[in-house]
């Protein structure tokens, strides 16, 4: 489901010169990096890249619902960590991505870990926008 405009809550404005090798930065500045292909696709590697940038927001994004998600099921998530792999290859199209978000739950067994991964990234706004879109794992 769609949110109209007039519910947005918050935009983020990120502008880039040079595409993948140049930089990136936000209008407010606080945000202000350089990009460059990683070595693996021919580039320098000296600076971060978009995929780096798209793991650590979805990261971020999906530890914050899984925090809903644990609020709701009364688990105790405390000390827990979301990690995202994001990865970019040949497609069909031209270039695609795929990514695998893992986690550590200290304080919550396996099974019911699992379950929360499931619920977290059904109400993720990350994974929202990817459905049907990005193949993506829970590990």
């Amino acid at each position: 489901m769609s949110i109209q405009q007039t519910d947005v809550l918050y935009t983020a404005v990120a502008t880039a010169e040079n595409g993948r090798d140049g930089r990136v930065a936000t209008d407010d500045g606080r945000l202000d990096v350089v990009v460059n292909p990683p070595r693996e696709m021919g580039g320098s590697g000296a600076g971060t890249n978009p995929e780096q940038l798209f793991a650590a927001g979805y990261s971020a994004c999906f530890q914050g619902a899984l925090g809903v998600v644990a609020r709701q099921e009364g688990a105790d998530i405390t000390g827990s960590t979301v990690t995202a792999k994001v990865g970019i290859g040949r497609n069909d199209d031209g270039f695609g991505l795929i990514v695998e978000i893992s986690a550590h739950i200290p304080n919550v067994d396996g099974e019911s870990a699992r379950a929360l991964l499931k619920k977290a990234h059904e109400v993720c706004p990350y994974s929202k926008a990817t459905r049907g879109n990005i193949t993506v794992t829970l590990v």
